[in-house]
């Protein structure tokens, strides 16, 4: 499975998940089994190849309407910001679906 995160920059470990609009990378998580099995950072969300199944962002008045007409399910982390915190979240099901 793939989670598309837009990111304010390329560090794993630092950056945050960022509005759509001031995203300055994506990152792609590819998880299984309850891990995050690879993290790929692009500058633009064209680059992305992949499926991606999920779109986590930051509030709920992201524009998503393109993601949602491709099918992918748009979460919303309302506080969690690090890589790690919103995997957590997706695990225990605690992001929050975008209202439509």
């Amino acid at each position: 499975m793939f989670i598309l995160l837009p990111m304010d920059g390329k560090d794993e470990e630092e950056s945050k998940l960022a509005p759509i609009f001031e995203a300055k990378a994506w990152a792609l998580l590819e998880v299984g089994e309850g891990r995050i099995h690879n993290t790929t950072f692009f500058d633009t969300r064209e680059e992305v190849k992949e499926w991606i199944e999920v779109l986590v962002v930051v509030g709920d008045y992201e524009p998503v309407m393109n993601f949602i007409e491709e099918q992918i399910m748009v979460l919303v982390a309302h506080t969690q910001r690090s890589i790690e915190d919103i995997f957590e979240a997706f695990l225990f099901k605690e992001l929050m679906d975008m209202p439509v």
